[in-house]
């Protein structure tokens, strides 16, 4: 069965809708009017690493079995969508067209998938114990999430590390690092065999560069536990978020790397803190693991460069994990310094925007 999805966010979302079109569903992309006519006109491009292959390999939606089209917020109704995956940044669902479709996206109850970072309050509700209220105020604009039913919204942790290419147009996209989005099951029973049947049809899926059909990394994992996405917010305090100093940014490596016995407290403090929510080891991903993704990681993380590029808004995932662990009677200096870091930086960006 073939399968119309909506996927809200042109950059991040392409590589999800790039996968989705090799295994011939139909992907509508929400995204900024000159955005959209460019990739009705053109589609899109997602650059892949291939192991064995020296260079990257351009996969064109234009030269896939499935369908592709993209329009603005106002263009869209959700009820005609099968799944709404969010591939968006947290700040962006209360900017103006988009909020609106949130509100549409809510009343058509229609499962979505979140592929983000700072995950959406909704399924935040499905973790026991939390307190929601106290963790509202990390959020840009916390009503757009208030209709949403937490039992269709579930998460996918965005492992794979992708960008626009600076040099390319906006429907280009490079994959930096091709791991695999891995997504919690959704408390319903009937989207997540849906989503089991996406991750399969991902998984048999084929591209053809010439000779012969090859697999294209990037895949679809979904798991029974709804803690699984969480195994990304170790990595992101101890990696992500510490790019961020006082007057400039590091790389994701040198944040690891320049101190790895400072990187393993950090990474274990947060595990421990996945652990008091009800997260298993096996949900986690070990820190050995990381540590050596991380030595490819040669850029700063997109919140650093969005901080320092004089952004108002970024996602508060540090802000969110010290909140929780405020409420598991947690603290950690390191964290607490990166909040207070991240606050100083929007404020001053804020200040002069």
């Amino acid at each position: 069965m073939k399968y119309n999805v909506l996927i809200l966010g042109a950059s991040y979302g392409s590589l999800f809708s790039t996968k989705l079109l090799m295994a011939g569903h139909r992907v509508s992309m929400v995204c900024t009017k000159p955005t959209a006519e460019l990739i009705n006109r053109e589609g899109t491009v997602v650059r892949f690493p291939i192991k064995g292959r020296e260079s990257l390999l351009d996969i064109a939606s234009k030269n896939l079995p499935g369908t592709l089209s993209a329009g603005t917020p106002s263009d869209i109704d959700p009820g005609q969508f099968d799944l709404i995956v969010l591939g968006m940044q947290e700040a962006q669902y209360g900017s103006p067209g988009v909020r609106e479709l949130m509100g549409r996206v809510a009343q058509s109850r229609k499962p979505c998938l979140a592929i983000m970072n700072m995950p959406p309050l909704p399924y935040l509700k499905r973790i026991p114990g939390l307190s929601i209220q106290t963790l509202e105020a990390c959020y840009a604009d916390p009503g757009v999430w208030e209709s949403f039913d937490p039992a269709l919204v579930t998460l996918a942790s965005p492992d794979p590390q992708a960008f626009r290419p600076p040099d390319q147009p906006k429907n280009v996209l490079q994959v930096g690092l091709p791991t695999n989005f891995k997504s919690a099951r959704f408390d319903a029973e009937a989207p997540t065999a849906l989503l089991r049947t996406l991750e399969s049809d991902i998984e048999a899926a084929r591209f053809d560069a010439g000779g012969g059909p090859i697999e294209i990394p990037v895949k679809l994992k979904v798991h029974e536990s709804i803690f699984v996405p969480l195994a990304k917010w170790p990595m992101l305090m101890a990696g992500n978020y510490r790019c961020i100093r006082q007057d400039d940014m590091i790389p994701i490596k040198e944040a690891v790397h320049a101190n790895i016995d400072k990187s393993r407290e950090v990474y274990d403090w947060v595990w421990k803190l996945c652990a008091g929510l009800g997260a298993e080891d096996e949900d986690m991903v070990p820190f050995e693991k990381y540590a050596k993704a991380a030595e490819g990681l040669g850029k700063a993380s997109s919140a650093a460069r969005a901080l320092f590029g004089g952004a108002e808004h970024i996602e508060r995932v540090d802000c969110l994990v010290r909140r929780i662990a405020l409420q598991q009677g947690l603290q950690s200096d390191t964290l607490d310094e990166i909040v207070t870091l991240v606050d100083a930086r929007l404020g001053k960006n804020r200040s002069t925007g």
